[in-house]
């Protein structure tokens, strides 16, 4: 990205530790990381590097021992619980592994439950979920439940809803981590194009070097610190 584009969110001199008996196990330690709109940033790195806390703690769904997370040059830690739950509802999209749908609602009540936890009607939902589910080319499976849709097509309705509510930040965790080379490449190129369209700040974990390679900006995650990957 442009040098000149201001940034929107950054942690900085994150730290955090899990207690094992009297046993102390770090796994981050003054990890800086920043992102501007429209940037899409990969983070990579073994099994048990930290990365999944990382993005959870990036989207207050975890607290660190220390540093700042600052979104707009505003500290998020220094806000009350209710104020993070609104930022994680309305500024933030989240893109998990397993895709979390809920079983017993369809496509189209899945993409509308962000809005209707924020108060909105689903009349008011309704119509942008519907032009979502036809972003991401499932307009004809909008009234099917999660149990009748493909691993893709299940990642894709995940997809939608975490655009629903409009973020400025996508956090993605092995989007296409349990899908097949053809569903998960259709569900990357989705992403990608969804955030280019949307100038969404996009942060992915995955294990794929390829997708990585695809970003803007590539980082591993190793013995507690996020270098950038080169070359």
């Amino acid at each position: 990205m442009s040098e000149n584009t201001p940034q929107l969110f950054r942690g900085e001199k994150l730290c955090k530790h899990f207690s094992s008996g009297k046993t102390k196990i770090e796994i981050l330690k003054d990890v800086d990381i920043s992102i501007s709109q429209g940037e899409m940033m990969a983070i990579v790195g073994a099994s048990g590097s930290g990365k999944t806390t990382l993005l959870q703690i990036l989207g207050t769904l975890d607290i660190p021992d220390s540093g700042k997370l600052l979104f707009k040059e505003k500290n998020l830690l220094d806000q009350s619980e209710n104020d993070l739950s609104r930022f994680r509802n309305q500024s933030v999209g989240f893109i998990f592994q397993f895709h979390h749908l809920l079983p017993e609602f369809s496509a189209l009540e899945n993409v509308m439950m962000p809005g209707l936890i924020a108060g909105k009607t689903k009349e008011e939902m309704r119509k942008p979920a519907m032009e979502l589910l036809g972003q991401v080319e499932l307009d004809h499976r909008t009234e099917h439940r999660v149990n009748e849709l493909s691993g893709g097509e299940q990642q894709r309705t995940a997809l939608a809803r975490a655009l629903i509510m409009k973020p400025a930040l996508l956090l993605a965790d092995e989007p296409t981590g349990n899908l097949d080379t053809r569903a998960g490449n259709l569900v990357f190129d989705l992403i990608k194009s969804l955030c280019s369209d949307l100038s969404l700040a996009t942060i992915m974990v995955t294990h794929n070097q390829d997708l990585a390679d695809r970003m803007h900006s590539s980082f591993i995650l190793k013995d507690q610190k996020l270098t950038p990957l080169t070359g």
